[in-house]
């Protein structure tokens, strides 16, 4: 059967309504074919090799510039946001005591993928009963940050907000702290506007604050230099020049995002799943640097942190640690990490060993670190 476009405008409301009761804050609908834009900026982006060791983005690069080979017969994509932020965990403070560990914002609780999930799969549900109500079959797949998928290509191309000059998707009235997804779907539902204009003005607040540098122009971010990449992706050893600059960032970096002038309209979420677990938000690097393999595994059970694997987690934190040492901090937080430091200096790990030896090196060191928000340290 031949739907109608009365039908596609009423279904189209009834997803907006049902992405809403499902805990998304915003759900917007994109056709499947994107600006020729957003790819040749993919592209300038890999031929600089700004993606670093991120191999996969390379060799899955046609997969993201021809969407339509993911899922055969989708002719639309339905994209969703949904706010992370929990309540007021002091980052900014935190960046500035130099004995605690400092874990992005979103990777303090659960680990939102299945969550995300699980709530999409719903929603493709009760698109799928309408349609069948409507006597037409639903073909869909959902994506979490799973696939190759340009996601705040899509997002902007559906008017969820505009992507800022530190790469981040920005909502007038939401700021950057949100997740976004993906449904793609073979119902010709109505297109949404995209968000056309660009709010950031000649604000470069994002750029400026960056601890390492890492965007060599507005809009373009040189992964190898980022926080993000170099403590989560990167498994290999932290390049010497950027350690003092990282200052207590153990998990990813927010630095870009707690200075957008946007986030003051940040909401903060009411998912009990993105609440901080085993005190991450304000835990000191030695307590965190002191679990074993196992209790690395059983404490970021789903958690977002494993990703990063344990080896590295324990670089991040030793590079943390030297910076600790080179920080006014007491000499009381300097011994004990001098000891943390001193009793791991014989681990299986080359490359944890290597990271504790320049730490231990840093000790009464002069202070070369540039770490943005967290500086006054």
């Amino acid at each position: 059967m031949t739907t109608s476009k009365s039908d596609m405008d009423q279904l189209a409301q009834q997803i907006r309504d049902w992405a809403a009761q499902l805990g998304f804050q915003q759900a917007g609908i994109s056709a499947l074919d994107l600006d020729q834009q957003h790819i040749q900026h993919l592209d300038r982006w890999l031929d600089d090799g700004f993606h670093g060791d991120m191999e996969y983005m390379a060799t899955r690069r046609d997969l993201r510039a021809e969407p339509q080979t993911l899922v055969p017969g989708a002719t639309r994509i339905i994209s969703l946001r949904m706010d992370y932020l929990v309540g007021d965990t002091q980052p900014v403070k935190l960046l500035k005591e130099p004995d605690k560990a400092y874990l992005s914002r979103y990777a303090l609780g659960r680990d939102y993928h299945k969550l995300i999930r699980k709530r999409l799969q719903k929603l493709a549900d009760q698109i799928t009963a309408a349609a069948s109500a409507l006597q037409t079959e639903h073909q869909y797949r959902v994506f979490v940050d799973s696939a190759p998928v340009l996601e705040r290509a899509y997002a902007n191309q559906s008017g969820l907000g505009w992507i800022g000059k530190n790469t981040m998707l920005l909502n007038r009235t939401a700021g950057s702290w949100f997740f976004i997804a993906e449904l793609f779907t073979d119902l010709p539902l109505p297109i949404d506007p995209p968000e056309q204009k660009n709010h950031c003005g000649s604000c470069t607040a994002c750029l400026d604050i960056c601890p390492t540098d890492a965007f060599t122009n507005p809009y373009q971010l040189d992964a190898r230099r980022c926080i993000s990449y170099l403590t989560i992706e990167s498994k290999a050893p932290i390049p010497v020049e950027l350690r003092s600059k990282m200052g207590n960032r153990i998990f990813g970096c927010d630095d870009c995002q707690l200075i957008c002038p946007w986030n003051r309209f940040a909401k903060t979420t009411s998912e009990t799943d993105f609440s901080p677990r085993h005190q991450l938000d304000n835990i000191k690097l030695i307590q965190l640097f002191e679990w074993n393999k196992q209790q690395f595994l059983k404490n970021t059970e789903g958690s977002p942190i494993r990703r990063a694997g344990y080896q590295s987690w324990l670089r991040n934190i030793a590079v943390a640690l030297g910076n600790l040492l080179a920080s006014n901090a007491s000499e009381q937080d300097k011994q004990q990490a001098i000891d943390a430091l001193k009793g791991r200096q014989n681990c299986d790990s080359e490359l944890v060993r290597e990271h504790i030896e320049w730490a231990l090196q840093q000790y009464n060191q002069p202070s070369k670190t540039a770490s943005g928000l967290g500086e006054s340290q």
